[in-house]
């Protein structure tokens, strides 16, 4: 059996993902267990946090945890959203794939790590999508290789062992910067420009640490 791990990106008519058309600066991460949703919420426009608060509230939303000073809330649905509702969650758990939590939502789209086991259930995942009138793009389709469980349960000690300093500090610095986010918030040019180092060799450094850790 080959399997597969995708990047999916969709844009439907969920609440969050109206949400984050509504207020650009938002950034929401769903994890789900069929019977919860936890939710994290970030707001970078301090004008817009008030206004997607009061909305989450009106939804009736329980707010474990509010954070003025970094725009962040953290909510807690008691009743799971995407197992009652027709989200593409769902029909992600009527399919044989696997779906990696978190998953991302931001400017109007949703974005899902999947490990496909079967390329006829990606097929029907497209299909039904389709049916809905959704629209997707897949970002990323490769081979998985390697047993599932260690690749998602990397420790740092075994993420970094072979990297350079220079390495660790060029790697670090891109996910500061967003340069790993879907969509990312920064490229190579951006980030070196604001760290005053060439991009030559940030973007070497980079590559370099990028490919340790592929291969590890």
């Amino acid at each position: 059996m080959t399997l597969f791990e995708v990047v999916l990106r969709v844009s439907s008519n969920d609440g969050f993902v109206n949400l984050s058309r509504r207020f650009p600066s938002a950034k929401i991460f769903i994890w789900c267990n069929r019977e919860n949703d936890v939710v994290e919420v970030i707001v970078r426009n301090s004008e817009e946090y008030p206004l997607v608060m009061e909305e989450i509230r009106a939804w009736g939303y329980e707010i474990v945890e509010d954070s003025l000073s970094d725009r962040r809330l953290c909510l807690i649905v008691q009743e799971c959203h995407c197992m009652n509702q027709d989200t593409i969650v769902r029909h992600i758990g009527k399919l044989d794939i696997l779906n990696i939590f978190p998953n991302f939502i931001e400017d109007g789209w949703s974005y899902h790590r999947l490990i496909v086991f079967r390329h006829a259930d990606l097929e029907e995942l497209l299909r039904r999508l389709e049916k809905w009138g959704w629209f997707y793009k897949i970002l990323r389709k490769v081979p998985f290789d390697g047993f599932i469980a260690s690749s998602l349960t990397l420790t740092a000690d075994a993420l970094f062992s072979e990297l350079t300093e220079k390495q660790i500090d060029a790697l670090l610095t891109a996910y500061r910067h967003g340069y790993y986010n879907l969509p990312r918030d920064a490229d190579v040019q951006a980030i070196a420009l604001k760290e005053k180092v060439p991009r030559t060799t940030f973007q070497e450094h980079l590559k370099k640490a990028e490919n340790k850790v592929v291969r590890g």
